[in-house]
């Protein structure tokens, strides 16, 4: 038999070789992931993702209360101060009183005030020692902070004046009264040089005293707002109360240029 000659399978080999590249370039799909960013087609779009949780909602400006949050030894109630967009003020209008709750209260509370504007959220660690004032203090101040973001979503600062002519409502603290059965101190709010709300934010309690502010303070409170001043007159059965609650609201009065 002849034999092959070496240069002869060279090129049947090279020849195999072109055809073979030839039928896999046939089979080549259309198109691929990047011909058309190199072809100078616009690449896919890529959908862009909101930072996890998106961004916060802002809060309006002016001072803001949450709904009461009632809890095991009482209800807590939280109040905020916001400035700028920011939490300035945070404090505990009503917390749990009488027997041992005094005392967790004002461990608790101050620590809890702290926190909040720390935070600028309601997302602060619960008071070794309170976990149920901690835990409606939370939900009190979360109220608080959703009341003030939707009134920064309609525009409706709490506190501002959206035409920017008249004055901003003022919510001033007078200093503290101290009667023969405990503190009294009022806060009140001004606008347009009426007071549109007042409170006590200390009064005497334990015991007795439990029953006589609770029945004395709301009397007073409307009256003040009804007065415009602190000429009122005392509740009958809680004429210390009654005394040091007008000493107190004068020297917020007094804050306040009314």
């Amino acid at each position: 038999m002849r034999k092959s000659h070496p240069v002869r399978r060279a090129v049947l080999a090279t020849a195999a070789t072109v055809s073979g590249i030839v039928l896999l370039l046939s089979l080549k799909p259309a198109s691929d992931p990047g011909s058309a960013a190199a072809a100078g087609g616009a690449a896919p779009p890529v959908a862009a993702q909101s930072p996890q949780g998106g961004a916060a909602q802002p809060i309006g400006n002016g001072t803001v209360t949450g709904d009461a949050a009632q809890t095991q030894y009482g209800a807590v109630q939280v109040r905020l101060t916001v400035s700028g967009g920011k939490i300035t003020r945070a404090e505990a209008v009503q917390a749990p009183k009488g027997g041992q709750s005094d005392q967790v209260t004002s461990s608790s509370v101050p620590r809890l005030n702290q926190a909040a504007v720390a935070a600028q959220s309601a997302d602060i660690d619960v008071v070794s020692g309170a976990t149920y004032t901690s835990g409606g203090y939370k939900k009190s101040l979360q109220s608080a902070l959703d009341k003030a973001r939707a009134a920064a979503g309609s525009g409706q600062g709490s506190g501002e004046d959206a035409g920017g002519g008249s004055a901003q409502a003022r919510t001033v603290t007078g200093d503290v009264a101290q009667t023969q059965y405990g503190p009294v101190q009022v806060r009140v709010t001004v606008s347009g040089g009426k007071i549109t709300k007042a409170e006590a934010v200390q009064t005497p309690k334990g015991g007795q005293s439990d029953q006589v502010t609770a029945n004395a303070v709301p009397k007073l409170n409307q009256a003040a707002v009804a007065a415009g001043d602190a000429e009122i007159d005392a509740v009958s059965g809680a004429t210390y109360t009654s005394a040091g609650y007008r000493q107190s609201l004068q020297s917020a009065l007094d804050k306040a240029g009314g």
